[in-house]
């Protein structure tokens, strides 16, 4: 698509199979010009140049960040190894009275004026009964048993106690040698109020996916009443169907594709309208399957020329994905193939016709189709990508400026609800949860194999991959920027026109609540990343943030397209 034979516009549609709901969707290709003009060095004034104004985060810093262990116990041993934490801090620790460090650990004396660690201690000292509990259930004989508890008990889980104690004993023996060293300041962290949200009943659209898990979950397993909300989650038939209600107002928020609130509020393929994403739903939990009269005869891209393959939504991950698979192999995935939208639920229907010959969906569908002996499992998209991001909790700006305290609310649910599945002990449970008819209407042991990572892959093979799929609802705003990236790359929607070189850093910003995102988390007791980007690492290339048209070139120049 990026080199027409000439410069006249051209249309092209996705062809859209009988029961796809996204036939209106059309893509223009601008000429060869406004690409060339996008890439063109020149006119790169913040990503081609090195000037401090127009790359306010340095790759130094980026990289620091990212060597930085994320386990808390690690830092501590880390700075105990470098000798910024002296023995004699551990010996004082350890003479320490229970009367005396009592005094010297309540609260906002402990926790040195920081309001993350105070709740911490508060919430461990009310798990435990009182300080002296805690005391004793933290350091005494009984301790394995006083977390086996709060991990039942608490929202908070296990891991998250044993950070709470890793970071007081870091503070004890801070408290003891340099009281007047100052704290970093937090980002605002104000508790939501339940009795002051806008609106208490609401409606959640979603579709019937396990990348939803989440949104879903919180409705029977009562997350979203916990946070004072009487939710009802609306299952929607397709993504153009997600699009179109939320343009029009239809419901309160929506389950969307990573790509969609960027596609929407810069007007891809419709009229613009502003969304704002505020969690990432999944990681991972995409795959390539292809149906069973191709058994034995596809080992890889070349394999798969003229293939009619179904993706979700022309604005998703698993679009972008399929692309970046194909082109890597040699398949130019707008001239080779054809890719058009199929619902999700109408996947399997296709694929068994013969309408098309594979596709490149969210699960359950990969997995029914094995259980249905329809298809087989090719590649699991994590291999594309590791961690990267497809679905993701969203809802549209107007609506957000008018119940600011309940999009808050409803942002905390699905976090509290995303920590709760991405622990593998709970997710034979939420697959329980979400399985029937009401939800995911699918058979429980499908729904199970994929978020616990055991599964048949129709080819004869029993896979154990735990993170198949994952949830992790931290919005990287370098997910943003590949993104950006690929819409250009393949002009969908006419990006070329649309998304300039100057425009990822305020694009990314404005549409991924990041800072929100990591707001929310601390005040719920998390430790989020304290950056916004991240280099990506992928099977065929590494995507560095600070520069991605560069990268569009190094990708066109690598796939010769």
């Amino acid at each position: 698509m990026l080199n027409p034979v000439n410069n006249s516009t051209k249309k092209y549609n996705f062809k859209c199979g009988p029961s796809s709901a996204d036939n209106s969707d059309q893509f223009q290709d601008n000429s060869q010009n406004s690409l060339n003009n996008l890439l063109n060095p020149a006119n790169n004034h913040g990503y081609l140049c090195a000037c401090v104004e127009c790359r306010p985060i340095g790759n130094d810093h980026e990289n620091f960040m990212s060597d930085m262990p994320d386990d808390p116990v690690e830092i501590i041993s880390d700075f105990s190894r470098m000798g910024l934490i002296k023995n004699q801090a551990y010996e004082v620790a350890d003479a320490i009275s229970t009367a005396e460090m009592r005094d010297l650990l309540f609260y906002k004396n402990a926790s040195n004026g920081d309001p993350y660690k105070e709740k911490l201690l508060r919430e461990l000292a009310k798990e435990a009964g009182g300080l002296d509990q805690a005391f004793r259930a933290a350091f005494g004989p009984q301790a394995g048993k006083f977390f086996a508890n709060t991990r039942a008990s608490s929202p908070m889980g296990r891991r998250a106690f044993l950070s709470s104690l890793a970071a007081g004993a870091a503070l004890i023996t801070v408290a003891c040698s340099n009281q007047n060293k100052p704290t970093k300041q937090p980002i605002d962290d104000t508790p939501i109020n339940i009795n002051n949200l806008e609106k208490q009943t609401l409606r959640v659209g979603f579709i019937p996916i396990t990348c939803a898990s989440p949104i879903i979950m919180a409705e029977p397993m009562g997350f979203y009443n916990k946070f004072g909300m009487d939710v009802k989650v609306v299952k929607m038939p397709s993504w153009g169907a997600v699009r179109d209600s939320a343009i029009a107002g239809e419901l309160d928020a929506y389950h969307m594709l990573a790509p969609m609130p960027i596609s929407m509020t810069l007007g891809l393929g419709t009229s613009p309208f502003s969304v704002k994403l505020a969690s990432i739903e999944n990681i991972n939990g995409q795959a390539i399957t292809v149906a069973n009269r191709h058994k034995g005869k596809v080992k890889g891209p070349a394999d798969m020329k003229g293939f009619i393959f179904g993706v979700p939504f022309p604005y998703s991950m698993h679009n972008l994905l399929l692309r970046y698979y194909l082109a890597k192999g040699g398949v130019d995935p707008d001239k080779d193939v054809q890719i058009r939208p199929v619902p999700p639920p109408d996947s399997i229907a296709q694929l068994v016709a013969g309408d098309i010959d594979a596709y490149l969906m969210p699960d359950p569908f990969n997995q029914r189709a094995v259980y249905e002996d329809a298809g087989f499992i090719h590649l699991l998209t994590k291999e594309l990508w590791p961690g990267h991001p497809c679905c993701a909790f969203a809802a549209g700006e107007p609506w957000i400026n008018e119940h600011p305290e309940t999009f808050r609310a409803l942002n905390k649910s699905i976090i509290d609800a995303a920590a709760y599945v991405s622990t593998p002990s709970n997710r034979k449970e939420v697959a329980k949860a979400i399985s029937g008819r009401g939800f995911l209407n699918q058979p429980t042991e499908v729904v199970e194999a994929v978020l616990t990572g055991k599964f048949e892959d129709g080819l004869g093979k029993t896979q154990n991959v735990p993170d198949r799929i994952d949830f992790k609802p931290y919005p990287w705003q370098s997910f943003s920027h590949w993104i950006q990236s690929q819409l250009i790359r393949w002009d969908l929607g006419g990006a070329v026109a649309a998304i300039q070189a100057g425009d990822f850093n305020p694009n990314s910003a404005s549409i991924f609540l990041t800072d929100e995102a990591q707001a929310l988390e601390r005040e719920m007791g998390g430790n989020p990343p304290t950056a916004r980007f991240r280099k990506e690492v992928l099977a065929y290339d590494e995507f560095d943030p600070s520069n991605p048209i560069k990268y569009v070139k190094d990708q066109i120049k690598r796939d010769g397209f």
